[in-house]
């Protein structure tokens, strides 16, 4: 008799939020303009975070903070992402002003590499969560265009 196990489901937040995080990707990929492809990049980064804190909580206290340190808390395991996206939300915000010179092809590609880079990773924390939780196995497949 074949044993069938279900994968324990992850909330619908993380799993928008990673299809979120996958679809700015793509935009990050095929942007023609560096600052655009920084923005995108740097937004995919963002929603998998997001996708991250949705599934393992948010830490305590009442005080608003960002969503990079509070990633850095729920998962210290990613700290050094946190840190390089942390990094990047002021640059992010000026091009979003209009300061699309403030950005090259060089940081918009090592942006667009990073975030796919950090993805992967969240996909995987995210995987483990699964299959740690009761009844728990299957994995949580994305969309990558390269």
């Amino acid at each position: 008799m074949i044993r069938q196990t279900h994968a324990a489901p992850l909330p619908a937040t993380a799993v928008d939020l990673m299809a979120r995080a996958d679809a700015e990707l793509l935009a990050a990929q095929f942007s023609p303009q560096a600052g655009e492809r920084f923005v995108h990049a740097h937004l995919a980064g963002l929603r998998a975070a997001a996708a991250v804190i949705a599934v393992r909580g948010r830490p305590a206290g009442r005080a608003p903070r960002p969503v990079w340190e509070m990633l850095a808390v729920v998962a210290p395991e990613v700290e050094t992402w946190s840190v390089y996206f942390a990094g990047g939300a002021a640059l992010r915000r000026a091009v979003e002003a209009g300061r699309s010179d403030v950005v090259d092809g060089a940081r918009a590609e090592q942006a667009t590499c990073a975030a796919e880079d950090f993805i992967d990773e969240v996909r995987a924390l995210l995987d483990a969560a699964r299959s740690m939780a009761p009844g728990g196995a299957g994995r949580l497949l994305g969309l990558r265009a390269s």
